[in-house]
């Protein structure tokens, strides 16, 4: 069992040192770990955010557990070497299409919900984000107008394929839960949206079990406050669903929460390759002085080991002992808790 382990910058080593202290805990037969660099320490080390390296660690191993990416001092560089660019690059050079990013409220959270507590108690979805097309792959540039002004332009597209992959995942995750699938889109005004509902009617032939229902992005944002426990699985393209995703980390209570598993079609000898890492970014604002809330990152080992290692039974130990530390009050200052980064991290253990 080979993981590659990337902490990246900002509060990402403290948090994955955490989730390996969980991992460790476990004793799992055959475990080898071994670290690369990524994002703005990699560039300060090696001159780029993603070295050869790095990446050809992630090729040999049988998944990657990321911290997370991002450095103030690097946001004067070109966009290809700033530290965002290893993430992205991972996905697309290790064929991560699909993110699976659950949002459940923690019993005991439901006031520490942007909602209603009886609103949030409600929550329990999984967005299905497609990672490898958009704008955030599309062409892009700058280029300067007639009138002499600066004009910014970013392409979004999707082809068929690209779509119809991520509808085969979202369906079937579907048809492991509660058998209802919302497709977000923007159809009314985008093309390339249009393409998107086009091939996810044609897909949802396949699955006759799983009620679809198609939604606009706008609409979706407002029902996800409205109300959250409609939804089951929710499947997007990688835009929407970055800014949803966020926004379901906040009715749940905190960003510092959320798990996620990035998952491709490459087969190990113990289940499918991914990349885990937790939704929030680097906050350089309190790196170092910890005080992270290493959950999310913690609980993105555990879908490390149900889906890349097929060790459910492991995965829901660990996702029981944080349900637990967090019923026992154990909260971090994203919580309204004055509880630090190894103290939770202890807590955890002690509940495994």
């Amino acid at each position: 069992m080979k993981i590659a382990v990337f902490p990246g910058d900002g509060i990402g080593p403290e948090v994955t040192r955490q989730a390996l202290r969980v991992l460790e805990a476990l004793d799992l037969p055959g475990l080898t770990l071994f670290e690369g660099d990524v994002g703005g320490i990699a560039y300060r080390r090696h001159g780029h955010p993603l070295p050869a390296e790095t990446l050809e660690m992630a090729r040999a191993a049988d998944a990657v557990l990321f911290g997370a990416v991002g450095d103030p001092a690097c946001d004067g560089l070109e966009r290809h070497l700033r530290p965002e660019q290893a993430i992205l690059g991972l996905r697309a050079q290790l064929g991560l299409f699909a993110n699976l990013r659950p949002a459940t409220t923690f019993a005991g959270l439901e006031t520490m919900s942007a909602l209603r507590p009886e609103v949030a108690a409600a929550i329990d979805l999984l967005i299905v984000r497609e990672l490898n097309g958009d704008v955030y792959f599309g062409d892009k540039g700058t280029r300067t107008l007639d009138d002499g002004q600066r004009q910014g332009w970013d392409m979004m597209a999707y082809a068929e394929g690209e779509v119809r992959r991520i509808a085969h995942i979202a369906f079937r995750a579907a048809q492991g839960r509660r058998g209802r699938l919302v497709s977000v889109d923007k159809a009314n005004v985008l093309e390339t949206s249009q393409l998107w509902r086009d091939v996810v009617n044609a897909v949802a032939a396949d699955y006759p079990d799983v009620t679809l229902e198609h939604m606009y992005v706008d609409n979706a944002a407002m029902q996800l406050v409205r109300e959250p426990g409609r939804f089951d699985v929710i499947v997007t393209g990688n835009l929407f669903g970055d800014i949803l995703s966020d926004q379901a980390s906040m009715c749940v209570g905190s960003i510092g929460l959320l798990a996620s598993a990035s998952l491709g079609e490459r087969a190990t000898d113990f289940g499918t390759f991914g990349l885990y890492e937790p939704i929030h970014g680097s906050a350089p604002d309190i790196a170092g002085q910890g005080r992270a809330n290493p959950m999310a990152t913690i609980l993105s080992a555990a879908m490390m080991l149900r889906h890349s290692f097929g060790r459910e039974a492991d995965a829901a130990r660990i996702e029981s002992a944080v349900a637990r530390a967090l019923a026992d009050g154990v909260r971090g200052g994203d919580l309204g808790g004055e509880a630090g980064t190894a103290a939770i991290g202890d807590a955890v253990l002690e509940r495994l």
